[in-house]
């Protein structure tokens, strides 16, 4: 458990280090990502970015195991 925990951790820190980065890739701004505003605020649900980073997982994860 602990091990976990701090994988999860060392993960969350580079990608706060690296997020400046990603979104010059334009992650959170691709089509399909919802953007609602109103006058009262905005409802934001960015699902084609969580599609692409869920492949990109998947994707890395699959290469670990073999």
């Amino acid at each position: 458990m602990q091990r976990l925990l701090i994988a999860i951790g060392a993960v969350l820190l580079l990608a706060g280090i690296a997020w400046p980065w990603l979104a010059k890739l334009g992650l959170g701004r691709l089509p399909g990502d919802i953007r609602i505003e109103t006058e009262n605020g905005f409802f934001y649900f960015p699902i084609t970015t969580c599609i692409v980073i869920s492949v990109v997982v998947s994707l890395v994860f699959w290469l670990l195991r073999r």
